[in-house]
Formats: structure tokens, C-alpha cells, sequence
């Protein structure tokens, strides 16, 4: 007779023992809902006695069809991998009531050991920096006092910020996941775009998004949002790309080796907020931050010496800066990879997202950039991977104070 998805459950968590178990129950606990019809409370968790009433609360909260995949999320959280891969595969030919039906591949990836082969401008998959990482539930906001105290002291120094009842910041966010090349899927980076949504609009930018688009439509999103009015108002702006990368270049959904052609030059997001293209933010700083390989190498060496770039003309007619005030961000250094895990999202992500959330109500924005900096510096990446972040084409006058909240 043919197991329902309830009893493939049961047995999965009789296997996992006592503590093993409280773990399981503790992450379920943790889990960020989809939806209110998700949330298992710990009055709720504090009644499952054993293997039979988990899997009943698995099946009531989540159903039949969703069980399986969540449970497999946890049991990999909590390092339970082969258990993870064998419910997968107990129950891959089941549906919800036991009986056999079509094969389907689960959307949940087997975490700790990569995926199908992807090319060398591919991001990696790989251990995550923690299982038990979650951000915080707010930014840490900027009390009045200590903004006060910053512009006394050096307000001659930092870039204004206008008061937010009075501006209308806006970020663009730019995000590929699903490529026409199914090997080139960016598993995980589902989370980078929910988790860097969220850290711009607890900024206070209200946040223009685009998924899963070609070159050329991320050339033309570029270029609207330079053209936004908005910017008029606003005292600065946040650029953010994830995708698969090159050295001088993001790829399009469309990439494949017969269709290299579909890249965005990452000079075209200088070129359309500078001065001359984006008057609006003439002054004012802009942030870009791009999550992309840009290259093959491993990045076992962590420095790069690159030769400095040729300096940017002035405008003739009333001498402003073509390019200034801007600062940026990437994930890896010159010619190396950057590194993904297929659930959680990128070590990139992260990092700016749990330094900004701690940190933002105190530090500059190069400030900022430097203790990411120094995340990728001491943090335990697994064998010969490495990765440095490093800021690139930084053309900052004065500091830049994000004040959230204020």
C-alpha cells in the first residue's frame, strides 16, 4: 500500500530523534510565514508531544501539497540533509492522498552540495554563513539628539537630508532570478530581493522593482528611473542589481553561449544618473549596489591592484562634475566569483543587511560599506572558497548619513 505524504512525515521525524526534534520544532517556530494561515504559535508547538502530532500540524498548517517542502527547508536548517534528501525522494511520485501520480521535481534545492554545472560567469552555491541567520525586525532608528549632535559638530561635512514628510526618496531594484538557460537559475536570490525590498523601504525609499528581464530592459529601467520627477525631492537614491555577472557587465535573462550579446554594461548605470543625464540628483548621493560575479577565479587571492580608471571629463558649459557623488558596492572583487546558497540567499545580501540594520543610525554610508567589508574579512567561509566585497568608482564629497527613521 502507498504511503500518504503524512506517514512519509511520521517516519521522517521518528528518525530524528529527541533533541534533534526540538530543534526541528524551535525553527518551525522561527519560520517567517507566507501568509497569517502559516503561522505556528508556540501554544501550538508546545502540544506536539512526539513524531505523529508534528507531522499532523505540518499537514493542518501548511497542507498535504506544501508539507513536504517546508519540512525539507527545516531539516536542512537544522543539517539534517540525508533525511531532507530522502523525504524528497520517498514522496517525489505522491500526492497528497498516497496515490502514485507524475514525477516532480520539488522546488526545495539540496542544500550543501551544488547544483547542475554553471558556467564560470555563474554565481556559486554553497553552505550558508548561518543556518540561524535571520534580520532583524526593524532598522535601528536615528535618534533626534544624535543627528542633532552630528550636523553641530560637522554639518559642513554631510550631504543634507531633507526631512522625510518633506522628500520622496526612491531606490530602483533590479533582480534575475529565473534565466531562459535553466542551469543558470539563481536559486536563493528569491531572498536577496524580499530581504534588500525590505532594508531600502525600512530606509525610507520607496522601492521601483523589475524581475527577471533582459539587458535591454534593464538599460531602459535604468534610464526611466533617472527620468523620474521624484528625484527633485528626494536627497539621495539607491541602485541595486542581482544577477549573473561579468567582469564589466550584468547578464540579461536571455544570456546563453549562443546569445553572449544580452549584458548591461555596468558603466550605462554611471552614465544615466550623472550630472549631465540625471540632474535631479545632481549633488546628492547615489548608491549603487551590485550582487554579480566578475569572473571565474575562486578569489584565494583577496586583493586586486587593477589600474586606475582614466578621469571623467567635466562638463564645458557650467563645469559640473559629469560623475560624482557616487559610491558603489560590489559583491567580489575584479575577475572573481561570487557565492549564493540556494535557500538563504547571498553572503552579499546579508552582510549589507544586517550591517545597516545595526548600524545605520550611527554611520556614514562608507562606514557602512567598510564593516561589510570586514564581514567578508573574518567570516568562516567553507574549503578554498573566498570572496571580498570591495567599493568601486567611489566619488563621495562629503558623508553621507542615511539618519532611519528620521
Amino acid at each position: 500500500m502507498v504511503k500518504t505524504i503524512k506517514e512519509h512525515l511520521e517516519d521522517t521525524f521518528e528518525d530524528l530523534g529527541e533533541e534533534k526534534l526540538r530543534k526541528f520544532k524551535i525553527k518551525l517556530r522561527d519560520r517567517k510565514p507566507e501568509n497569517d494561515k502559516q503561522v505556528v504559535r508556540q501554544a501550538t508547538i508546545d502540544k506536539i508531544k512526539d513524531a505523529l502530532d508534528l507531522a499532523d500540524v505540518m499537514v493542518n498548517t501548511f497542507t498535504s501539497k506544501d508539507a513536504v517542502p517546508v519540512t525539507v527547508e527545516l531539516l536542512t536548517a537544522i543539517k539534517e540533509h540525508k533525511l531532507a534528501e530522502e523525504l524528497r525522494e520517498n514522496t517525489r511520485d505522491v500526492d497528497p492522498v498516497g496515490r502514485p501520480g507524475p514525477s516532480a521535481q520539488s522546488d526545495v534545492a539540496p542544500v550543501g552540495r551544488p547544483g547542475p554545472s554553471a558556467p564560470s560567469h555563474g554565481l556559486e552555491v554553497m553552505q550558508p554563513q548561518s543556518d540561524d541567520w535571520q534580520r532583524e525586525l526593524q532598522v535601528t532608528p536615528c535618534s533626534q539628539s544624535f543627528k542633532n549632535k552630528i550636523l553641530q559638530e560637522n554639518g559642513q561635512e554631510i550631504y543634507e537630508v531633507k526631512d522625510k514628510f518633506a522628500r520622496t526618496r526612491l531606490a530602483l531594484l533590479i533582480n534575475n532570478r529565473d534565466f531562459n538557460d535553466k542551469a543558470m537559475t539563481r536559486r536563493g536570490a528569491e531572498r536577496d530581493e524580499e530581504n534588500m525590498e525590505w532594508l531600502l523601504k525600512e530606509l525610507g525609499y520607496q522601492v521601483v522593482k523589475y524581475t527577471n528581464v533582459s539587458a535591454e530592459d534593464m538599460k531602459k529601467a535604468v534610464k526611466k528611473f533617472a527620468e523620474r520627477e521624484e528625484h527633485a525631492n528626494s536627497d539621495s537614491t539607491f541602485v541595486v542589481i542581482m544577477s549573473h555577472g561579468k567582469r564589466n557587465a550584468i547578464l540579461g535573462v536571455h544570456y546563453t553561449k549562443d546569445n553572449p550579446s544580452d549584458t548591461f554594461p555596468v558603466d550605462d548605470i554611471y552614465n544615466h544618473l550623472n550630472s549631465e543625464n540625471c540632474p535631479a540628483l545632481r549633488n546628492k548621493p547615489k548608491v549603487i549596489l551590485i550582487q554579480a560575479c566578475r569572473g571565474g577565479e575562486h578569489g584565494r587571492v583577496w586583493a586586486s591592484d587593477g589600474e586606475p580608471d582614466e578621469p571623467e571629463e567635466i562638463e564645458g558649459d557650467d563645469f559640473v562634475h559629469k560623475e560624482k557623488n557616487f559610491i558603489s558596492l560590489m559583491s567580489c572583487t575584479p575577475e572573481t566569483k561570487s557565492y549564493r546558497h540556494v535557500e538563504n540567499g547571498t553572503f552579499y545580501v546579508q552582510y549589507i543587511v544586517d550591517v545597516f540594520t545595526k548600524d545605520a543610525h550611527k554611520d556614514h554610508i562608507e562606514e557602512l560599506f567598510r564593516k561589510v567589508i570586514r564581514r567578508f574579512d573574518s567570516s568562516d567561509m567553507p574549503g578554498s572558497y573566498r570572496q571580498m566585497a570591495c567599493k568601486d568608482r567611489a566619488s563621495l564629497a562629503k558623508l553621507f548619513y542615511l539618519f532611519p527613521g528620521l
